[in-house]
């Protein structure tokens, strides 16, 4: 039999929506294929705030809860399998329910798209786009930025 998280994560989702009230997760930060700006990452958990207000491309479906959303201003694409989500709940009234852990090898996540980026404005994908790309015969350099 499937898992029911993805049912109960989908249905807690809605009622609290529906109640005018603010959805968080918490996720399990180390589970694989998650991808989560780590510098938020708080004893291997971080909470997200997936009110529809506060992120946008979100779609939750029996696999995994993709959005995008900002960190300190910062436009960020988040991936979760949907076993690394720990528990939902509303952030007003602290109404929710915490899943059991799952055990990833039980359901391999899909091969999610890769690394969380920052979002590009239409502006600087064209930028991008019009930019020449130069083969360069120098060797590669890394230098230290503060």
């Amino acid at each position: 039999m499937r898992s029911n998280r993805p049912y109960l994560l989908k249905a807690f989702y809605d009622w609290i929506v529906d109640n005018d009230c603010t959805p968080y997760i918490v996720v399990d930060a180390h589970y694989p294929e998650v991808e989560v700006p780590q510098d938020f990452v708080t004893d291997g958990q971080i909470v997200l705030n997936i009110a529809p207000r506060a992120v946008s491309s979100f779609e939750m479906n029996n696999n995994y809860v993709q959005l995008s959303t900002r960190f300190s201003g910062m436009p960020i694409d988040i991936y979760l399998p949907v076993g690394a989500v720990m528990g939902i709940y509303a952030q007003e009234n602290g109404q929710g329910m915490v899943f059991e852990p799952e055990n990833p090898e039980d359901n391999p996540p899909p091969k999610p798209p890769s690394g969380p980026k920052p979002v590009l404005s239409s502006a600087e994908k064209t930028k991008l786009a019009a930019k020449p790309k130069s083969k360069s015969k120098t060797k590669p350099s890394l230098r230290v930025v503060k």
